[in-house]
């Protein structure tokens, strides 16, 4: 998938052309043109919706990792405490051991009822936070996993995974997994059904959720896990690098709300500044996922990302990939939105994503 220089994985000189439908995007194949890039634009209704918050939308540039951690951490937690609250869920913490002898805290966000185990065994999904592998906890997501789990009825799990560039790759992938194979194990005391276990995640943990599902197969988990909901996943550091050599520079770095280099700064911090972005680097498809070269027999997989998202690309190409590997995918491109954009509660665009998100989880 390729924008100006960006990097090839199935096809050159490909336009994605999102359908009047909301079912998706097709592929054709045509060359795209300086004139075509100019006409990148809000989403109107996204446009009236950012106009009185203006740059403060964006992320400001941030010098380390732990200086990005500190402004994206308070201002997130600011974000999702206006969430309102869900009686309804109970939070309880459990912990496991992770692929070191470490154990880790998973954090579980149900009803009552389903702790109880008053009805039969239902699904669950392991749930994997954003933050660009550097930051961001389940504490500061959980009001987003309470709401989903209300809204869903379906049982969430947030994996307090541990975060780079203290804990670099394998390390956060490995505690994902060790929580996934954790609930598996669990699952009778738990009152869930193991054959219907589902992977989620946003920006890196959808990066996470999609190596996870990787290391699942390759394990071999038994029961293998279901379905996998990547929310404008995080998943090639070649990409970042890509847009970063482009000349001329990609009119997307207008609408990022975060920079590009802070997802650089994230993917050096994970997989070492001496791999990051290098096509020949010898960089594990559990940390990128989009390097995989082999996507067969992966869960069926729902993945949306918004138009203007500096990850859009890689999600085309990874949605792409899944597809020609007879992975069942449903994929949405939201024209107009970047990153995170779910901001924007009211508008048309974030409730179709909303009800995308949920449709899967029930389907569980």
């Amino acid at each position: 998938m390729s924008l100006g220089k960006g990097p090839t994985v199935l096809m050159d000189k490909l336009k994605l052309v999102n359908d009047n439908n909301n079912a998706g995007p097709s592929i054709q194949s045509y060359p795209v043109s300086s004139k075509s890039r100019h006409a990148l634009k809000f989403d109107p209704e996204y446009a009236r919706w950012r106009e009185p918050f203006g740059d403060k939308t964006r992320v400001p540039p941030c010098d380390t990792p732990l200086a990005f951690r500190r402004f994206n951490e308070t201002f997130m937690r600011a974000v999702w405490a206006r969430l309102p609250p869900q009686p309804s869920i109970v939070r309880t913490r459990h912990r496991c051991a992770s692929y070191d002898g470490v154990e880790i805290d998973i954090v579980r966000f149900a009803t009552a009822e389903q702790m109880k185990g008053e009805a039969a065994a239902r699904p669950a999904v392991l749930y994997l936070h954003g933050g660009a592998m550097i930051a961001m906890s389940v504490d500061i997501f959980a009001p987003r996993l309470a709401g989903l789990a209300a809204e869903s009825g379906v049982q969430v799990f947030g994996v307090e995974y541990r975060l780079a560039p203290e804990h670099p790759h394998p390390t956060p992938v490995e505690d994902c997994y060790a929580a996934l194979a954790w609930l598996s194990t669990h699952a009778a005391e738990l009152h869930v059904e193991p054959a219907r276990l589902g992977l989620m995640g946003d920006s890196a943990g959808g990066g996470l959720a999609a190596g996870t599902a990787l290391m699942a197969r390759d394990r071999q988990l038994s029961p293998p896990v279901k379905k996998q909901i990547l929310i404008y996943p995080m998943l090639d550091d070649r990409s970042a690098a890509a847009l970063s050599r482009a000349n001329p520079t990609s009119l997307l770095e207008d609408f990022a709300t975060i920079p590009l280099s802070i997802i650089t700064m994230g993917w050096e911090a994970y997989v070492g500044k001496e791999k990051a972005g290098k096509a020949d680097a010898d960089v594990s498809q559990y940390a990128a996922p989009g390097r995989a070269s082999d996507l067969r027999g992966l869960p069926s997989t729902y993945i949306d990302v918004g138009g203007l998202d500096l990850f859009r690309d890689e999600c085309a190409s990874f949605a792409a990939g899944l597809a020609a590997a007879d992975v069942e995918v449903e994929f949405h491109l939201f024209p107009g939105l970047p990153h995170g954009f779910e901001s924007a509660s009211d508008i048309g665009a974030t409730k179709r994503a909303g009800e995308g998100r949920i449709r899967w989880m029930r389907d569980l």
